[in-house]
Order: C-alpha cells, then structure tokens, then sequence
C-alpha cells in the first residue's frame, strides 16, 4: 500500500497495478472544477519570464490574502517553500499531528492537537489549517496564543494554508508584519484545480522573503504559472462562486457517506475523512473499480475521499460503495 499512502494522485501507479481505462481519482484533495480561463490565455514560450510579470503575479496574490504585497514571495509549489525553510535559517522543532507527509518529512518531533499554545510549546511549530487529512480548523485564539508562545522565546509559528482558499475565514495571513515571528504558505492549485501549475507562495516578514528570493535566483517560476496565476487571482466573480458551489457538493458527498454507514469528518469542502476497521480493504475494494482514494500507513483506519466533480461521478462513487 504504501505507494499510495505517500502521497495522492498516483494514478499511473494504480492504472499500472489494477487496470482499467477510465478512473476517477478522489484521491488528491484537489477542486475537480478547475479555473476555466487558463486555456484562452496565450503563453510566450520563446521569452525568458518577465520580472515585472512576477511582480504583478504576487500583488495580485498579496491581494486575494489580504497582506501587503511585500510580504509575498511566488514559489513553485509550496512543497518546495516548505523544504527550503531551513535555507532562511528557520528549522521547525514540531509538528502538529496528524499532517502532511512533508511535515514529518521536515522534523520528527511530533505533537498532538491538545498540546499546542501550552507554555512549554516554545519552539518554532509548523502545522496545517486548514488541516490535512482530517480537515479540522483552529480557531483564531488558538492560533494567536501560539504565535505568542513561539514569539516570547525567539522562535517561528509557521502555518500551511494550502486549503485555505476553500475556507477563507480560516486564514491568519492578516497577521504578517515585520515584526511578527510567523510564515504562512499559501497554495493555488487545490483551490483552482490546476496542480500541475506547480504555482505556491511564501507569506512573512521582509527578511524572510529576501531570504527566498535569495535562494530561487532568476526566473523562479514558468511563463504560465505568472500568466495564469495572474488571470485567476483577478477573476473575483469565479472565486467567489466557486466558494459559494463547493460547500453544496461537500454536502452532497457527506449524504452519500452517510447513507453507507461512514461520518465524515473535516471543514474544508475539498475532502473528507472516514474512519473503517479496515481502510486498505475499502481502497483496494473501490480501486478495483477504478476508483481512487487515500489511505494512510499511520493510520489504518483511515481514507480520505476528495470531491467528486460531477454528479455522474458521486454517482459512480455510491454504487462502488453498495458493491463495496
């Protein structure tokens, strides 16, 4: 199993394994309805990507998070913002569980929900809200009495909000300054569907950001990622009605769960949690037909289910259920 508990999307690997043409792959978390304005826009191949396209690019993104343009710094894709965290001379000490893969990749020292914001949490902490895969949220206050601890003993919170654009709400970029011990990732191909963008970015005080822009060099990002991502963060009448739309799928889902005997779990409408005696049963049982999900070596008892993208496809995944 455990190339598919290392991370989602391995669909060559179970097309590879199982068989079959047609799959759905629930697997990733990712919005199955993607920006729909990426194929009408023209990319210049032939050029060097522009410095003053990156510019734009990232104030268009300070925007949609709500912070100050000079606090951002485009990436390509947050898995690699989270891995040069130690280059800017910030090594998390803990992380919350249960989390990313690349959490536990970045440290070992783990540590439970209920024990953040506890006076002796000094260290600098990376955690996930909204997180993965159990799709809980913090509430504001946990959140600020834990950049409190960290800050008073000279360490970092660092937050990853890859899901945040699903659940506005949720975010903490507002709280960025200079003065602030706090780092926030921001993603965007979950929420606009579009993760082969490789396109993410890193929130933080100045010092920070010129740390990473340090480390990326000339041209950190493709010409598409700064056309695209440009386009798609100024298209408010799409963003807003995409999280008008995905909590009334997230629900539908939740039904279908239900009426198989599962509770999902999680606040954020791009997936949930269920929880079975045996979860790899389940995943070998839907994979079978051509269904993909996420199981977890940590947790055996649990698979992640992303949002089906039509109401064909929560079809397809209620009969696989009867049968299964």
């Amino acid at each position: 199993m455990s190339q598919w508990t290392f991370h989602g999307g391995r669909l060559a690997e179970a097309r590879a394994f199982y068989g079959g043409d047609v799959w759905l792959d629930l697997s990733t978390g990712i919005n199955p309805t993607p920006w729909p304005g990426a194929s009408g826009l023209t990319i210049d191949w032939q050029r060097l990507p522009d410095e003053a396209a990156l510019s734009a690019l990232e104030n268009q993104a300070a925007a949609h998070f709500g912070v100050d343009p000079d606090f951002v710094c485009a990436v390509p894709g947050t898995e690699i913002g989270l891995r040069l965290l130690g280059t800017v001379g910030i090594a998390p000490t803990a992380y919350v569980m249960p989390a990313y893969r690349t959490h536990s990749d970045l440290v070992t020292r783990r540590i439970a929900l209920e024990h953040i914001a506890l006076p002796w949490m000094s260290g600098s902490l990376i955690l996930a809200n909204p997180n993965n895969p159990d799709g809980r949220i913090l509430h504001r206050h946990v959140l600020e009495e834990q950049l409190a601890v960290s800050e008073a003993s000279g360490h970092w919170l660092v937050i990853d909000e890859a899901f945040a654009d699903a659940v506005p709400e949720a975010s903490f970029a507002g709280e960025i300054d200079d003065d602030r011990r706090l780092i926030i990732f921001r993603s965007f191909g979950k929420f606009f569907g579009l993760a082969g963008m490789r396109l993410g970015f890193v929130l933080g005080p100045r010092s920070v950001i010129a740390g990473y822009r340090a480390k990326l060099g000339s041209w950190p990002l493709s010409s598409a990622a700064l056309t695209i991502g440009s386009a798609a963060y100024c298209d408010a009448s799409w963003i807003a009605s995409m999280r008008s739309i995905l909590p009334g799928q997230a629900a539908a889902l939740d039904a279908v769960l239900v009426r198989h005997g599962f509770q999902p779990s999680g606040a954020c409408s791009l997936f949930r949690l269920i929880e079975i005696a045996d979860a790899a049963a389940l995943f070998d049982r839907l994979a079978r037909r051509s269904i993909l999900t996420r199981p977890f070596d940590d947790n055996p008892r649990w698979l992640r289910i992303g949002l089906p993208g039509s109401a064909g496809d929560l079809v397809r995944l209620d009969r696989a259920l009867a049968d299964a």
